[in-house]
């Protein structure tokens, strides 16, 4: 993963817990660096192991921890590093939604070497979708429903995410309707 995951890791930690439980968790990883790149690369195992280090240390379950980073990085990540690419993606909830599947393409252009996951939308409807979630990484679907709560705050909407396929349960990909 590129650096910037790992760097918004930190942020969302230190900004609730502090520098020092931060160095914790760096440490219960086994993680050295003193500072991530935002554009280079880090092996996803790195990441894997910041968050279940921060669940040891915070004693918070790692989807818990994984749903907060998502609703963190649509709140401050994306909006602080991509706010023109999140300003295009739709006025509102339901046009970002349906617009997802661009982002990761504009996103691309920017990082080259970026393996992102694939977003598509199904059974649109007028207060709800179904998103569906590709991603050669395991796990991450919490990290997601944190996204679509992060977006319902974004566009001031209340949301309500239902996971209704589960690729660590055997489905082929991660599926959600996302109502509003």
């Amino acid at each position: 993963m590129y650096g910037m995951v790992n760097r918004a890791i930190e942020e969302m930690v230190i900004s609730a817990h502090g520098a020092e439980v931060w160095e914790q968790i760096k440490q219960k990883a086994n993680v050295d660096e003193d500072v991530f790149v935002s554009t280079e690369g880090y092996p996803d195992a790195m990441t894997y192991s910041l968050v279940g280090a921060a669940s040891e240390v915070l004693q918070t379950p790692a989807p818990v921890i994984l749903e907060a980073f998502g609703k963190h990085w649509i709140l401050r990540t994306a909006q602080e590093g991509y706010g023109d690419m999140m300003a295009a993606g739709g006025k509102t909830l339901r046009e970002f939604l349906v617009n997802l599947p661009d982002f990761h393409s504009r996103v691309s252009m920017v990082l080259p070497h970026l393996a992102p996951p694939r977003f598509y939308c199904s059974l649109l409807e007028e207060h709800s979708v179904h998103v569906h979630y590709q991603s050669h990484r395991a796990g991450l679907a919490p990290f997601v429903t944190g996204l679509f709560k992060g977006l319902g705050e974004r566009f001031a909407t209340a949301v309500e995410i239902e996971q209704i396929a589960d690729k660590t349960a055997g489905a082929d990909h991660d599926e959600f309707v996302v109502r509003w």
